[in-house]
């Protein structure tokens, strides 16, 4: 059994996590609906560009995902060994100069070479209009998401998950309303469609980055001494990619399979790319309290291991993915149950409606390995452990989310459908995998902040 004391420290850090993950689809979500209402080209074109923006935005979890798990490593090791926090803070800067340099340079390549990276995935043209307006302003203002993920990796170790969910909710009501205004025309502005969900969206996390950049300053950063970094801390930096590369390569070769696989689905039909984009931001409220649990287990896991506390560690995570699939489940079900009018809430068009209703069939079983993998994988990194899901995660995700799902949904003519069958498969193969992995507990001893 987990202690109390432990139990009710993961409570206090998760739900915020869950509610702000919740926020976050919604902003999302939001953009989708609303745009539903315009067009359903312009739903499709925005899911292609997203897909490309999620690309983008894990470049910069090389460095969040490192942060994220040193930050927390780091507290537990200090309160064990009576330290004070002169390591976060010189951890929090490299991070912050590191990752604002990454998205400088992504926010130019972006505007510059936006357009062209829709067209290697085969959008049609009459995708482009609308992706290219996208990608342009949201890509060209990347580097915002970029200062921001690490500012919340920095915060949510530290325990202040209650802000950043509170920053993500105000963020909300900002895109809302200015989606409102701008994408259909309202209080005398013109109507920018496209443009001006990209425009909402691009404020709202400005206003979001400045928030929490005050919050940063006055609960970590206030005593940051320019001392702190002569020499250059590349040791810090190492750590970080140590843990960041294989966290983001893992997570990029995802991300690079779901772009072949959007290139498949855009051979298909735009319907089908349309239908993808509805039924993936629908999916992702079915695994929020699993990315929520999982992202606050591995805060709770790395301070535990900071203490060499593994044995709390490995019951800790065992007792979260149990929660984990019974309420992902439970969600996905609902979903399953409730598709057609669910899907009649973004769009009128019958053949998306349909097609929608048996992917979430399919999804009801997908989700449960989706489940595993989240928390399994989010505890494994936690405890120091950060090749492992790579290496299983390229092979499964080319195998089965690429070729079985090319093999079912363009030779055998299972169009969409058959692609889900192929991304069941793959989660279910890694899942065995990861949860063996845990259990066996072969990842103890790969803590970095006991690596002297």
């Amino acid at each position: 059994m987990v202690d109390n004391k432990i139990k009710n420290k993961l409570i206090q850090i998760t739900w915020p996590i869950f509610i702000e993950s919740i926020l976050i689809s919604l902003l999302g979500g939001v953009d989708i609906f609303m745009l539903g209402r315009y067009s359903d080209n312009a739903v499709a074109a925005v899911g292609v560009a997203n897909q490309l923006m999620f690309m983008v935005n894990l470049m910069f979890s090389l460095i969040t995902a490192g942060t994220s798990i040193l930050v927390a490593q780091y507290i537990g090791y200090n309160k064990e060994n009576g330290k004070n926090n002169d390591n976060i803070i010189r951890l929090s800067g490299v991070s912050i100069g590191f990752n604002f340099l990454i998205g400088i340079i992504l926010s130019i390549i972006m505007i510059f070479l936006g357009t062209t990276l829709l067209k290697l995935l085969n959008t049609s043209d009459e995708l482009l209009i609308y992706g290219k307006q996208y990608i342009e302003f949201v890509g060209g203002f990347i580097f915002i998401q970029a200062i921001s993920m690490t500012f919340t990796a920095i915060l949510r170790p530290h325990g202040l998950t209650k802000v950043c969910m509170f920053v993500t909710l105000l963020m909300n009501i900002i895109n809302v309303f200015l989606n409102y205004v701008l994408i259909f025309g309202h209080f005398g502005f013109e109507s920018l469609g496209v443009r001006g969900a990209a425009i909402s969206t691009t404020l709202s996390k400005f206003i979001g980055l400045i928030i929490l950049g005050i919050v940063l300053y006055r609960n970590v950063l206030e005593r940051m001494r320019l001392d702190l970094f002569k020499p250059f801390p590349k040791e810090d930096l190492k750590n970080i990619l140590k843990i960041g590369i294989p966290a983001a390569g893992e997570e990029i070769s995802y991300n690079l399979s779901q772009l072949v696989v959007i290139s498949f689905i855009n051979l298909i039909s735009i319907n089908a790319m349309a239908t993808k984009s509805y039924i993936s931001n629908i999916a992702s409220f079915a695994y929020l309290f699993s990315a929520a649990l999982g992202q606050g287990a591995s805060i709770v896991i790395g301070q535990l291991v900071g203490e060499e506390e593994n044995d709390v560690a490995h019951k800790l995570c065992l007792a979260c993915l149990k929660r984990a699939i019974i309420v992902t489940v439970s969600i996905s079900f609902v979903f399953f149950v409730l598709g057609k009018n669910i899907l009649h809430m973004f769009t009128s068009n019958s053949e998306i409606i349909t097609l929608g209703a048996i992917v979430l069939a399919i999804d009801l079983i997908l989700e449960p390995g989706r489940t595993v993998n989240i928390v399994g994988i989010n505890s494994l990194r936690a405890a120091g452990d950060v090749k492992f899901p790579v290496y299983i995660g390229i092979f499964s995700m080319w195998t089965f989310g690429v070729g079985l799902s090319y093999l079912l949904g363009i030779k055998l003519g299972l169009g969409l459908v058959g692609m889900w069958i192929g991304f069941t498969v793959d989660e279910w193969f890694r899942a065995i995998l990861v949860y063996n992995r845990w259990n066996k507990k072969k990842w103890i001893g790969k803590s970095f902040v006991h690596r002297k």
